[in-house]
C-alpha cells in the first residue's frame, strides 16, 4: 500500500491538488480538535455577547449624547478590555502550539514542490498575482489557504466553536 502511494506522482496535477487538499483537511481537523480541547466555547460565546452588548450601549450613549450614561458605560471599559485580552489569549494558545510544526511543514512542502503548479483555478491559473503590491503567490500557497479556510470554517461550525448567528 505504501509502495503504491509513493509511486503516485505527487508533483503533478491532479495528484498534488488532492494531496494539498487532504493535508489541509487533516491539519484543519487537528487544529480544530486542539482548539476545542484548549478553549471553552460557552465562555467565549458569553464573552462575545457581553462585549457586543457593551459596544451597543456605548453607541446608544454616544448617539443620545447623554454624558452621564456614557460615563457609566465607560467605567466598564477596563473590564471589557480584560475580557478581550482573555479571548485573544485563548485563540493564541492553539496558534502558538502549531506555529513551529506548520513552519517546518511549509519549508518541506516549499522545498518539495518549488515552483511546480499544484492546482489551476479558472481565471486564476496556477499563480495568484496582486499587481498593486507586486506580489505573486504560487498555487501551493493559495490552494492550501483556500482549502484550509474552507475546512477550518466547516470544522469550527461542526465542533460548535463558532455559530452562524455570530
Amino acid at each position: 500500500m505504501l509502495q503504491a502511494f509513493l509511486n503516485i506522482p505527487l508533483k503533478s496535477v491532479p495528484f498534488s491538488t488532492f494531496f494539498i487538499l487532504g493535508l489541509s483537511l487533516a491539519i484543519s481537523f487537528l487544529t480544530t480538535l486542539v482548539n476545542r480541547r484548549f478553549t471553552d466555547p460557552e465562555k467565549s460565546r458569553a464573552w462575545r455577547k457581553e462585549i457586543s452588548d457593551w459596544n451597543k450601549d456605548i453607541r446608544d450613549a454616544r448617539a443620545s449624547k447623554d454624558k452621564k450614561t456614557l460615563e457609566k458605560v465607560m467605567k466598564k471599559q477596563q473590564y471589557i478590555m480584560q475580557i478581550q485580552s482573555k479571548m485573544m489569549w485563548q485563540s493564541m494558545k492553539v496558534s502558538l502550539l502549531f506555529l513551529i510544526p506548520l513552519f517546518l511543514m511549509w519549508q518541506i512542502l516549499g522545498g518539495f514542490y518549488g515552483p511546480t503548479a499544484i492546482a489551476y483555478l479558472p481565471g486564476i491559473g496556477n499563480e495568484l498575482v496582486l499587481p498593486i503590491f507586486h506580489l505573486v503567490f504560487s498555487s501551493l500557497f493559495w490552494w492550501y489557504l483556500l482549502c484550509s479556510l474552507l475546512f477550518g470554517t466547516a470544522f469550527q461550525h461542526a465542533f460548535r466553536l463558532i455559530e452562524v448567528s455570530e
